[in-house]
């Protein structure tokens, strides 16, 4: 890939790869303490475990991206016990790792099925966690907790925000903008 394709793909993903990040870690803080096992199914993940595998699956592609190939994910960190924890390792995580994407046109082997510049991984996470992100929160009403907004608004967070209420007085926009 030419040096100037690799930059512009950048500038156009990174304010997706971080208004994503935001969303990201409202999901997850939005499962109650108690209700991190909750899952539909028995087939399907729990809450926590849906909650890891974004937080790390992300961070596995942005090291990817960093270092030029892609190793082991990582098991969560014992302190990380409740969704709200998932949410606080991605936050800090995620800001760690932003300064380090650089040299974007390198190609990246991934397991040996795709040999892409560094730059399409950024695309595969933004894309990955979305579809995870609706996965979770298809869980949250289930589980008797609101579901935050996650572009604009939701029935439990709507915009503009109603007068009052801690959003409204923080002037707070939509995450995903």
């Amino acid at each position: 890939m030419q040096p100037d394709r690799a930059i512009f793909l950048f500038h156009f993903l990174l304010p997706q790869l971080k208004s994503g990040q935001a969303i990201t870690e409202k999901i997850p803080s939005a499962v109650p303490p108690d209700k991190g096992d909750y899952k539909p199914d028995a087939k399907c993940m729990s809450a926590r475990g849906l909650a890891w595998h974004i937080a790390v699956v992300e961070m596995w592609f942005l090291d990817a991206v960093i270092h030029r190939r892609f190793g082991e994910t990582m098991l969560p960190p014992a302190e990380v016990k409740t969704c709200r924890d998932v949410a606080q390792w991605y936050e800090q995580s995620f800001v760690q790792r932003l300064p380090l994407l650089e040299d974007l046109k390198t190609p990246v082997d991934f397991i040996g099925l795709r040999n892409d510049p560094a730059v399409a991984y950024m695309n595969i996470a933004i894309r990955h966690s979305v579809h995870h992100r609706g996965q979770i929160s298809t869980y949250l009403r289930a589980m008797g907790a609101k579901v935050p907004a996650i572009h604009v608004e939701s029935s439990d967070e709507p915009y503009p925000p109603v007068a009052g209420s801690a959003a409204a007085e923080n002037g707070q926009r939509p995450p995903a903008f």
